[in-house]
């Protein structure tokens, strides 16, 4: 990255930060389509990927008491298959369509979630199963891989500490797979690591600073939005 593509990937990703604190959710959400204009789809996903490990691994210790493992199980292990699919998409698909592809996933995904659209049924194993691949793929293609997983979670019975603890889990363990199979591809240089981990830092650092904001807000209007921001940022994308 050239010191303007820097200086605005850090813009990028402390905005996210705060809007992830805010949300509990949702950086690559806002990291991706707009990383993705200044650097390219790919250099875009392992920086997402990278962050939201590190904010993701923050969270795990506390979550591991809390979280329902068969469930994570049954979500976890189809995204060992598909994400390599997703991945081989991110890295044969012309950048720009690539760019696009990421960018329809984030409006869809931010609007699923900004219009409270969830799965209407509870949680079964098959269909854990189903979902769990078709999110490896997406996370592997996009580094868009939890919002799905959200609102099928939430329609399940667990408490909303038990459902945030499966979260983590979960995008603690596709995230490190994605990176597993880009550093495989050869897709991760020495270089857009550094880069990652000197955003790290100030991506935490804001994330935590959107946490403390989201206690003197609304709930309802705070999370509508980021919501909304993150959706613009998939449509700025899109059409640019």
């Amino acid at each position: 990255m050239t010191p303007t593509e820097l200086a605005g990937a850090l813009a990028v990703v402390t905005f996210a930060g705060v809007l992830r604190g805010i949300t509990g959710f949702g950086g690559a959400m806002m990291i991706t389509p707009l990383l993705s204009i200044l650097a390219g789809p790919v250099p875009a996903v392992v920086i997402a990927l990278i962050l939201e490990t590190s904010a993701a691994l923050v969270m795990f210790a506390d979550a591991i008491p809390k979280a329902h493992w068969k469930v994570l199980a049954y979500l976890a292990i189809p995204t060992i298959f598909t994400v390599p699919l997703g991945g081989y998409l991110l890295l044969t698909l012309d950048p720009v369509l690539a760019r696009k592809v990421i960018a329809v996933v984030v409006i869809v995904c931010s609007t699923a979630l900004l219009f409270g659209i969830r799965y209407s049924g509870r949680p079964r194993a098959t269909t854990s199963l189903l979902l769990g691949s078709i999110v490896g793929a997406m996370l592997g293609a996009t580094s868009v891989g939890a919002p799905p997983v959200i609102l099928y979670l939430l329609s399940g019975p667990d408490p909303a500490a038990v459902t945030r603890a499966n979260l983590s889990i979960f995008v603690t363990a596709i995230s490190v797979i994605g990176l597993v199979m880009l550093a495989i591809a050869g897709a991760i240089t020495v270089k857009l690591a550094l880069t990652a981990a000197l955003l790290v830092v100030p991506f935490l650092l804001s994330t935590w600073l959107g946490g403390k904001l989201f206690t003197r807000l609304n709930d309802a209007i705070a999370r509508h939005i980021a919501l909304g921001l993150m959706m613009t940022a998939g449509i700025i994308s899109l059409l640019s």
